[in-house]
C-alpha cells in the first residue's frame, strides 16, 4: 500500500464504499499503486460507511449509490451533516461513484453534499487525481456528468438562467458562497472557510435565491457551471478580482 507523503505531508486516507467486492478489490488494486493515496477502509453499504468513516476520519470518501441497507446518497448526507462534524471531526469530502443514466441520484447527491462525480469506467488516472483534488479542498465533475446534468435543467419546465445584469446584483462574498456551494460545501464548511457564522451564510444563500430566482442548491450549481463561475474537470473557479467589482455589504 503506498505510503509515501506529498504535497499535504501526509497520504491521503480513503474509504471504499460499494456493495460488490470485487469493485472494491479492483478500486483498491489501482489506489494501492499510488504513493500519495492511502485505502484505510472499505465498506458495502452506506450505512456501514458512516459508521467507519467516523472512527478511521478518511480525507476522502469513495461512494457508489445504490446500495442495500443505505444507499450513497443518505450516507452522503449523514458524512456531511453538521452532526457529524460535532460527534466525529472532520467532515470527508464524497466522491461519487456514478454513470451515463443517474442524473436523479447525481441531483440528490449534490443536495446531499457530495464534491465530486466521477463515472465507474474512468481511467486509474482520473480516479487518482480527482480524489487528489477533493483532497485539496476541491471538487470533480466528470464532463460526461456535467452534460447530463445541464441537459436535464436544460429540460426542465421554464428553467431560469440568470443574466448578466442579475448577476452583478450578487456581492463578492454571495459569490464566493455560490462557488463553494458549487464545491458541495455544507453550510458549516462555508462558514468556517470564510470566517463567517452560520447564520450569516444562511443569510447570504437566501439572498443569492432571491436575486437569481432560485429555490434550491441544485439550481445554483447549474448556474456556477453555465455562468463560467465553475468549470467542469477539476474546478476552475474565477477570481473575485476577475469579476466585475460589487458592492460587499
Amino acid at each position: 500500500m503506498g505510503t509515501s507523503e506529498d504535497a499535504r505531508g501526509t497520504p491521503i486516507r480513503v474509504v471504499l464504499v460499494d456493495d460488490e467486492r470485487l469493485i472494491r478489490a479492483g478500486l483498491r488494486m489501482l489506489l494501492d499503486a499510488e504513493e500519495h493515496i492511502d485505502v484505510v477502509g472499505e465498506a458495502s453499504n452506506g450505512q456501514e460507511a458512516v459508521e467507519i468513516s467516523s472512527v478511521l476520519l478518511p480525507d476522502v470518501v469513495v461512494m457508489d449509490l445504490r446500495m442495500p441497507v443505505m444507499n450513497g446518497t443518505e450516507a452522503t448526507r449523514q458524512l456531511t451533516s453538521d452532526r457529524f462534524e460535532q460527534e466525529s471531526g472532520p467532515v470527508p469530502a464524497i466522491l461519487v461513484l456514478t454513470t451515463f443514466n443517474d442524473n436523479d441520484a447525481v441531483r440528490a447527491s449534490l443536495r446531499a453534499g457530495a464534491s465530486g462525480f466521477i463515472l465507474k469506467n474512468s481511467a486509474p488516472a482520473v480516479l487518482a487525481d480527482a480524489i487528489a483534488a477533493l483532497a485539496d479542498g476541491g471538487g470533480w465533475l466528470d464532463p460526461s456528468v456535467t452534460r447530463g446534468l445541464l441537459q436535464d435543467f436544460a429540460d426542465r419546465p421554464d428553467p431560469h438562467m440568470p443574466t448578466p445584469v442579475e448577476l452583478e446584483q450578487l456581492t463578492r462574498r454571495e459569490r464566493e458562497v455560490l462557488v463553494l456551494m458549487a464545491h458541495g460545501r455544507s453550510n458549516t464548511q462555508i462558514a468556517g472557510e470564510l470566517f463567517l457564522s452560520e447564520a450569516t451564510v444562511k443569510t447570504h444563500i437566501h439572498r443569492i435565491f432571491l436575486k437569481l430566482g432560485l429555490t434550491d442548491r441544485a439550481q445554483a450549481v447549474s448556474v456556477a457551471f453555465r455562468t463560467g463561475l465553475v468549470r467542469s474537470g477539476r474546478w476552475a473557479e474565477k477570481s473575485a478580482s476577475a469579476m466585475r467589482p460589487a458592492d460587499d455589504s
